[in-house]
């Protein structure tokens, strides 16, 4: 079946496998929208600031290698210009475009300095990130955050008031749990965007608070395998580091790293910045199919 679907202003075939789980199909920041791309192996995502994923099924397993920006994530070809204590809003989708189909688990959201490159020429792969927000259970329902995103609701994280200006890496991620009561079952929606962030602040994360991913979970942690997830009276502890603490730069200085790699996961590494410039030249002079 074919639907014309406005991501991108381009119409794309869905296939079937893509009606499970899903993606993040835009971020909203100071009102304006920036769409991304469904999930495919053909790249499309060059005028977007969200690193296309090839497949909108979970990531199982912490240490598997689409840990850090998802199955097969192409670098993306846009940054999205925001100021420190900016509020950004994630809008999820299930791989056939309909309602988020997830309400057990955690929301986390993390940032990775690209250094002096343009977050466009930087391999997530290098990325040492730190955690600026994470949202479980609602404190007066037994219910969690991530159920508002089922119910047609977007998820939100505030850029930190502080945070040194630069380009960064935002990983948004949904973790499922609701298969997670045996080791393995967790499944990862990890989403990574592109951002410029504009202020005054001098604020970076200590190395304490830096992880990798893969590196940052394992599958036996606390708040990853969660045996007892649907007790009403669960004290969910999240996994990864704690929210960082930004401290002044002259004091800490955030990780960072370039240069590409293997594939992973079964799929080709992100492309140069080189071949994104290439490909997004090709489909301006391209006519659209």
């Amino acid at each position: 079946m074919f639907f014309s679907v406005p991501l991108l202003g381009v119409p794309l075939l869905l296939s079937a496998y893509v009606q499970a789980h899903g993606f993040v199909s835009q971020i909203t920041v100071n009102g304006k929208t920036f769409a991304g791309a469904i999930p495919s192996s053909q790249q499309s995502n060059g005028d977007s600031i969200i690193r296309q994923i090839q497949d909108p099924s979970p990531v199982k397993g912490a240490n598997n290698l689409a840990m850090n920006c998802g199955p097969g994530a192409f670098v993306a070809g846009q940054s999205a210009t925001v100021n420190a204590g900016d509020e950004l809003s994630f809008d999820w989708k299930g791989g056939d475009l309909s309602l988020w189909p997830h309400n057990t688990g955690p929301m986390l959201n993390y940032l990775a300095n690209c250094g002096n490159v343009s977050c466009s020429e930087f391999d997530s792969r290098q990325a040492k990130w730190f955690k600026i927000s994470q949202q479980g259970k609602k404190p007066d329902a037994n219910e969690w955050f991530q159920a508002d995103i089922m119910k047609g609701g977007q998820a939100t994280t505030k850029i930190p008031s502080n945070i040194a200006p630069g380009n960064y890496l935002i990983r948004h991620e949904i973790i499922g749990l609701h298969i997670a009561t045996t080791e393995g079952g967790a499944e990862f929606y990890p989403s990574c965007a592109h951002l410029k962030i504009e202020g005054s602040g001098t604020g970076v994360p200590s190395e304490k608070d830096l992880v990798s991913f893969p590196g940052g979970y394992g599958d036996k942690d606390a708040g990853i395998l969660v045996p007892d997830v649907f007790n009403d009276n669960l004290n969910y502890q999240f996994p990864g580091p704690a929210v960082a603490n930004l401290v002044e730069a002259a004091t800490e200085g955030s990780g960072s790293g370039t240069g590409s790699g293997s594939s992973c996961n079964g799929f080709s590494p992100e492309p140069s910045a080189t071949q994104v410039r290439a490909r997004h030249q090709k489909r301006r002079l391209s006519p659209v199919h």
